[in-house]
């Protein structure tokens, strides 16, 4: 394959010494990125190794400057005015100042990724040092081995909240902190829920008096049924009908527990430019929870509805950051665009010293939710995790892979190798379909978030 006519005219005369290859078998240490940021002052291009994070707080400081990634419709037009898919670590295709991390320097090779047909351009550092020479370097991006993420120890969880508390403190943050994390107490109606779930002569008509208390939340698990997603016979007219004739007891049940979880936290006005927001998050990873539960041998099966709950507040850690931290939120945000393809958690502990994930199971235990929907939040990260029920965290963390490989913008996705499938008693191909079903019926899923969201 020829490269691309504004790719050559970008190397010149160092054109010759590129190397074209897969870039899947280029080595993942030379492989490098570029972010396009902007601010009201004007534009800039950072370079760095690709599988390294970009401190944007600490660039802006040494900067003096307010940068943030460029928004996708600009960046869209650059890419179109280049003729080019994506953009590769050339920074004479748009002719902006440059930022290289210094350890770009220390490599002997570098390659960039070209997009088009899945190509990566290598070249020797000598080549890449020459074509970057007008270019300032300084130390913006940090690398990944550097930033220690605890996924393991549910014990530490306590312990690096109040580190995180501390190193707060000593930024001044006006809002002080205590173990009950000085959020709101469990919402009346999922304290009722709790206590119905516990209940061994629990009857259906219970919960729907607990559901048409609250006549928002009625309306929605009214609205809920009456979707196009469930396609009920005839008309929906209560939340009787809805229970028994549509969603049962409980899926209505871990439903009613998401939205008025859900609805006791702000919903935050700032969020990453590019992730779906927090309540088609939501519906996207329960729905793909609760069809692997379905999927997995009837012996093996975890319980639907927890699996159903896990997923639906998945990222319930989100909405307690943005209360939580409110002036760190921002910061997260910002960074979390420009470094789309590192894991949110990473992000996050080396910004806060805490996860949403860790922070949020830490609530979820204090309020005393079922273990299984606590540990599957802990752990969702971890597709390793081998303690008290595994399988929840597993099933999270293998929708989310299914997910974003096809297009839904939850985060950084990641390959799902055939262990994980055949640990889990799932047939890959028959998952596989089921998703791209799922996908592909997007609206429907929208539609559903639309109604949590009111």
């Amino acid at each position: 394959m020829e490269l691309p006519v504004s790719v050559q005219q970008a190397l010149g005369e160092t054109a010759a010494g590129v190397s074209l290859r897969d870039a899947s078998t280029a080595s993942r240490k030379e492989l490098l990125r570029m972010a396009l940021l902007t601010d009201e002052q004007g534009n800039l291009q950072v370079i760095c190794r690709k599988d390294d994070l970009i401190d944007l707080e600490q660039l802006n400081k040494q900067l003096g400057r307010d940068f943030r990634l460029m928004k996708r419709r600009e960046q869209v037009r650059v890419r179109e005015r280049t003729g080019l898919k994506a953009l590769p670590a050339l920074p004479s295709l748009t002719g902006w100042p440059t930022l290289v991390d210094k350890r770009v320097d220390e490599l002997s090779a570098v390659a960039l990724e070209l997009g088009e047909q899945n190509l990566a351009m290598v070249m020797p550092a000598e080549d890449f040092q020459a074509l970057t020479a007008n270019a300032d370097r300084c130390s913006l991006a940090v690398a990944l081995e550097s930033i220690s993420v605890n996924y393991d120890d549910h014990d530490k969880d306590r312990d690096q909240f109040h580190s995180a508390i501390k190193k707060f403190t000593g930024l001044r943050i006006k809002q002080r902190l205590v173990d009950t994390l000085e959020l709101p107490p469990l919402p009346e109606t999922a304290q009722r829920i709790i206590h119905l779930r516990v209940n061994p002569n629990a009857v259906m008509g219970d919960l729907v008096d607990i559901v048409e208390s609250d006549p928002s939340l009625a309306a929605q698990v009214v609205s809920w049924a009456s979707s196009s997603f469930y396609a009920a016979a005839g008309q929906v007219k209560s939340v009787h009908d809805a229970v028994s004739r549509v969603l049962g007891f409980d899926l209505v049940m871990n439903l009613a527990m998401g939205l008025s979880l859900g609805r006791a936290l702000k919903q935050p006005q700032d969020h990453p430019e590019g992730y779906v927001d927090y309540w088609q998050q939501a519906i996207w990873q329960a729905q793909s929870a609760g069809i692997l539960a379905s999927m997995m041998p009837r012996g093996e099966r975890p319980v639907f509805g927890l699996a159903y709950l896990g997923g639906l507040l998945h990222n319930f850690g989100l909405l307690v950051l943005a209360q939580v931290f409110p002036p760190h939120f921002k910061l997260v945000c910002r960074s979390l665009e420009v470094n789309a393809d590192i894991d949110s958690s990473v992000t996050e502990h080396y910004l806060l010293g805490i996860t949403r994930e860790q922070i949020a199971a830490q609530l979820m235990e204090n309020w005393g939710m079922p273990d299984e929907v606590t540990l599957a939040i802990r752990y969702q990260k971890n597709p390793s995790y081998e303690g008290h029920h595994s399988v929840y965290a597993r099933l999270l963390w293998l929708g989310r892979q299914l997910l974003t490989a096809r297009g839904v913008a939850l985060g950084a996705g990641g390959d799902v190798s055939q262990s994980v499938y055949d640990e889990l008693g799932l047939n890959r191909e028959q998952v596989e379909e089921q998703f791209d079903e799922l996908v592909n019926n997007k609206d429907s899923v929208m539609a559903m978030a639309g109604m949590m969201s009111q």
